[in-house]
């Protein structure tokens, strides 16, 4: 990475900080012996169990487990796919298999404030991180990310940006709407509301079959609106109240005019679909989006375009993918293998370029990686300001992260009550 300047430095460890307080709670007693893994030698089956099954994800996740097979082909491995949005099985299969202490040798999971759920079941692999030279190789902001109560426990695979606008350029150009021109939010509901004059387009796709993709439309909204020191004030649990408030209004506005009448029926990959068909302008999610875009053959600035959120440029809102190691492991060897692995430059070459994010690691060519996640990777190293994701596990706390999906499902779903809505998020954030 470059070096920083002062500020640069000074909002890249406030992000840290924000991310890294400890909170016990999750697992504490359940399981025992969880340093040294417990069950025994390396010749037990690798069972990795992930979210990732279709869209871009599966194609990462395949590239990357065929890739750890032929490496290491005298491991006996069973990765399991385990849909469901948002990780929302994915996290109810470990939590139950954690709790009747019979942990896989490891899972897909978020770093950060996310580990906090599992306190007292997560291993130590300080010996693989020193062993593979990770402290170096990955991002200051990764490993610190990896880390709980001072042992690492999980190893990065990759890093998405969720600050990201992204469009269909031949609906774009038949509105006669230029994205690059767009600096403000008040730009982009103007946009899309010439997208909705001008075409029979969708003006923006959204999904609302779960409520993380409103949660994190509000948090991008919010950036934009009223910046960055608001939101950590938010986030952070300090008040905030009328950046809140306001940004909420806004999100209100663009659900209630721009989205598609059948929006709480879509999930995810179907709201992206719609920016591949044609079927809508633009649509805010992380640079996962990026990944099916390449996976469905589609090129970067003919068919499909890419906008920083306007009114957050500068930004780089954060949000890592990692594989956590729980202790009392089934297959300490094996899996200790597996992480090694993940870390590395092959393996990051393999899932990131699949997956529409960026590798951790600071000692990779970006030639592999095509013209956007190249543009990505230079954005990251310039950034001013890296806000923590809100939906994601990064900003607040397993518990506050659930209540406040809790409070989007209850009274930002439609219709949309602003003020209740605003004290939910509100209350939840100063727990």
């Amino acid at each position: 990475m470059r070096e920083q300047d002062s500020n640069s430095t000074l909002t890249r460890r406030r992000m840290l900080q924000a991310t890294g307080a400890a909170g016990a709670v999750g697992f504490a007693g359940c399981l025992s012996n969880v340093t040294d893994g417990g069950n025994g030698g390396g010749g037990n089956t690798l069972e990795v169990l992930h979210g990732w099954t279709g869209g871009d994800g599966k194609k990462a996740v395949n590239a990357l487990t065929e890739g750890f097979k032929e490496a290491h082909s005298d491991v006996d491995t069973d990765f399991r796919p385990i849909g469901g949005g948002g990780n929302t099985n994915l996290n109810t299969v470990v939590s139950n298999r954690l709790s009747q202490n019979d942990p896989p040798s490891s899972f897909a999971g978020w770093p950060g404030r996310n580990l906090e759920k599992y306190d007292g079941v997560l291993g130590d692999i300080s010996d693989v991180w020193e062993e593979e030279g990770f402290t170096d190789s990955h991002i200051q902001e990764a490993a610190d990310l990896c880390q709980y109560n001072d042992k690492y426990a999980a190893v990065p695979i990759g890093s998405h940006r969720l600050n990201c606008l992204f469009y269909n350029q031949s609906v774009v150009d038949s509105a006669g709407v230029d994205p690059s021109s767009m600096s403000s939010i008040d730009d982009l509901v103007s946009a899309m509301e010439t997208v909705a004059a001008e075409t029979d387009a969708t003006p923006m796709a959204h999904a609302m079959k779960a409520p993380w993709t409103t949660l994190q439309l509000f948090g991008v909204v919010m950036l934009s609106q009223e910046g960055y020191e608001p939101y950590m004030t938010f986030v952070e649990g300090n008040g905030g109240g009328d950046a809140v408030r306001s940004a909420l209004e806004t999100t209100k506005t663009i659900l209630q005019n721009y989205i598609s009448d059948d929006a709480s029926q879509i999930g995810l990959t179907g709201s992206n679909e719609m920016i591949q068909n044609g079927e809508a302008a633009f649509i805010h999610q992380g640079n996962w989006a990026a990944g099916a875009y390449r996976g469905a053959d589609l090129t970067y600035n003919e068919d499909w375009g890419f906008k920083t959120f306007p009114g957050t440029e500068g930004m780089y809102t954060f949000h890592i993918d990692s594989f956590i190691y729980p202790g009392n492991n089934p297959s300490p060897e094996a899996t200790k293998t597996w992480m090694s692995y993940a870390g590395s430059k092959e393996a990051q070459r393999l899932f990131n370029t699949r997956k529409g994010s960026i590798p951790t690691r600071t000692d990779m060519s970006s030639d592999d990686f095509g013209p956007y996640l190249s543009e990505t990777m230079e954005d990251f190293k310039n950034a001013d300001q890296l806000p923590p994701t809100l939906a994601h596990g990064l900003a607040v706390s397993p518990n506050q992260l659930t209540n406040m999906k809790s409070v989007i499902t209850e009274n930002f779903s439609g219709p949309y009550n602003v003020e209740a809505t605003a004290q939910g998020l509100l209350d939840v954030a100063q727990q």
